[in-house]
C-alpha cells in the first residue's frame, strides 16, 4: 500500500490556511517529500506525518515557493540526529539553479547530501536506498513550465499470485516458498528456481502522479494514464484565466479536469491553487463537470491506496 499526504496547497504566496506546495509519500517504512515550499515542516506535524525520515526530496523545478522550505527542513533533520544520506533530484540545474544556494543557507549538516539525476527509464529505489520494497520506481516526465520543469510518478507494481502446484512439482522446500514470493530466488540440490517460475501473471500495482507546475502537456496525459491518484496543478477557477495559464504555464481546474479524463487516472486532487481564490470549492464544479472524481485538496489531506483483490 501507499499512504499519500497532501501538506501544501498554495501557489507562489501562503496564506493562514495552507502552505506552499508539498506532498509526502510513504511505502512500508520509506517516504518521498515531493516539493518543500514554505511551512511544510509545519503543515507536516499538522498532518501527523515525520519527514525526518525521508529518504529522496524530488523537487519539480526550482521556483521559490516549491524549495524555500528546504533549508529549514535540512537543518532541522541535523539537530534531529540524521545520520543516513538524503537524496534530491530535480530537474537539469539542480545544483546551479537550487542547492547551491539552498546548502549555503542550510548551514552545516552531519549528514550526507546527494545530488542525483533519475535515469530516463526510471529509478528502482532499493538500488538506492537499501529497504524499498522491489517493486518500487521513481520515474520523471517532461512538464511545461517557464524554467526546466518535470512531474514525477510512483509506481509500486505486485507479482502474480504464488502458485503452490509449481514450487512443488520443481521440489522447492516449503520453508523457501516465501523467499520465491518475495521476489528472490532460491538455489537447493545444485538448482536454482526463479520467482517467475513459480508466480502466475503479474497483477495490478499501485501508481501515484504529482504533476508540480505546469500548462496542459501530452507527456504529463501519457505518464498519469491509469494513475490511482494524480495531484495536479489547478492555479486558476475558471475559464476566464485561461489566458492567464497559457501566460504563467499553469492550469485551470478545467484543464486539469481534461487531462485526468484522457489519462483516466481513478481520483484526481486539485493543488496550486492562486491566492486569490478564497475557497476553491466555489469552482470545483467547474473540473466534475469534466472528471466527477475531483476534489479540491486541502493540507493535511491524506489517503492510503491498496492493491486491488
Amino acid at each position: 500500500m501507499i499512504d499519500i499526504t497532501l501538506l501544501g496547497t498554495a501557489a507562489l504566496v501562503p496564506i493562514p490556511e495552507r502552505a506552499l506546495t508539498a506532498a509526502f509519500l510513504t511505502c512500508g517504512g520509506h517516504s518521498i517529500l515531493f516539493d518543500c515550499g514554505e511551512g511544510t515542516q509545519s503543515a507536516a506535524v499538522k498532518a501527523g506525518v515525520s519527514l525526518m525520515k525521508t529518504d529522496l526530496i524530488a523537487l519539480t523545478h526550482y521556483h521559490g515557493d516549491h524549495i524555500l522550505g528546504l533549508p529549514g527542513l535540512l537543518k532541522t533533520m541535523w539537530r534531529m540526529g540524521r545520520k543516513e544520506p538524503l537524496y534530491i533530484t530535480g530537474p537539469e540545474g539542480l545544483w546551479q539553479k537550487a542547492m547551491e544556494p539552498i546548502l549555503r543557507l542550510t548551514g552545516r549538516t552531519a549528514y550526507p547530501i546527494e545530488l542525483i539525476e533519475l535515469p530516463a527509464e526510471g529509478l528502482q529505489l532499493r538500488k538506492l536506498i537499501r529497504g524499498w520494497a522491489s517493486a518500487a520506481k521513481l520515474t520523471v516526465f517532461k512538464t511545461v513550465h517557464k524554467v526546466p520543469s518535470q512531474g514525477y510518478c510512483f509506481t509500486l507494481g505486485r507479482a502474480g499470485k504464488f502458485l503452490p502446484q509449481k514450487a512443488k512439482a520443481l521440489g522447492v522446500p516449503v520453508n523457501q516458498w516465501s523467499l520465491l514470493q518475495n521476489g528472490q530466488s532460491v538455489q537447493f540440490d545444485d538448482t536454482v528456481i526463479l520467482p517467475e517460475q513459480v508466480l502466475g501473471e503479474p497483477r495490478k500495482g499501485l501508481k501515484f502522479v504529482f504533476t508540480g507546475d505546469t500548462e496542459v502537456c501530452d507527456s504529463m496525459i501519457d505518464a498519469a494514464q491509469g494513475a490511482d491518484l494524480m495531484i495536479c496543478d489547478a492555479t486558476y477557477g475558471d475559464d476566464t484565466q485561461v489566458q492567464h495559464s497559457t501566460d504563467y504555464s499553469h492550469m485551470t481546474f478545467a484543464q486539469a479536469a481534461t487531462v485526468a479524463a484522457k489519462a483516466n487516472v481513478k481520483r484526481l486532487w486539485l493543488a496550486h491553487f492562486s491566492q486569490r481564490i478564497r475557497n476553491p470549492k466555489d469552482y470545483l464544479p467547474n473540473a466534475t463537470a469534466i472528471f466527477a472524481n475531483t476534489i479540491c485538496g486541502q493540507d493535511g489531506m491524506s489517503m492510503t491506496l491498496h492493491f486491488e483483490d
